[in-house]
């Protein structure tokens, strides 16, 4: 379901990527695959200095078909960033891929809380997260990060993942028992 970024994908993912239904909401917009290959090299550089996680989601065939990212990392704190492209929406993809991505985050790393920015007009991203229990709106919360993120207009809902939260949900006994 998740593999480290490779730059052998990346023709898939671009061409998945720009689609106008994902492209908007993509947080490394890139118009040309030469772009793509070049922020995913970036990427992976990052990952090796340990200043963000990547993954690339596949699908039961093993092919690219997203990817989800948690960068800004800070304090045991990072906000995700997730894709998956057009011909795959709907099918279960993102609940599984995050998920298992959360799985890894909080279990074999030390990540605290995963904070996650979506646009208000971003519906489907909106109807994704409230499948799972765990995610809680953080506007409250962590007004400062909300903020942060709205620093020039509200443009973003901000949401977060606690570990406790993501431990104690029964979605983590069903990636355990997988």
């Amino acid at each position: 379901m998740l593999k480290k970024r490779d730059l052998h994908e990346c023709h898939s993912l671009h061409d998945l990527m720009v689609d106008p239904a994902v492209f908007p909401y993509v947080r490394h917009k890139c118009r040309s695959y030469e772009e793509y290959l070049f922020a995913t090299k970036q990427v992976i550089d990052e990952e090796a200095q340990n200043t963000c996680i990547s993954r690339t989601i596949l699908n039961e065939l093993g092919h690219p078909i997203g990817t989800i990212d948690l960068y800004h990392m800070d304090n045991k704190t990072g906000f995700l960033a997730t894709w998956i492209g057009a011909p795959y929406f709907g099918k279960g993809y993102n609940q599984r891929a995050k998920e298992a991505f959360f799985a890894e985050l909080f279990l074999q790393r030390e990540i605290e809380t995963v904070f996650l920015k979506i646009r208000k007009q971003n519906i489907r991203s909106k109807k994704a997260v409230g499948k799972l229990s765990y995610v809680k709106l953080a506007t409250d919360i962590y007004h400062e990060v909300y903020n942060s993120i709205n620093y020039a207009e509200q443009i973003y809902d901000l949401y977060y993942v606690n570990r406790s939260d993501f431990m104690a949900s029964e979605e983590m006994n069903h990636v355990v028992a997988t």
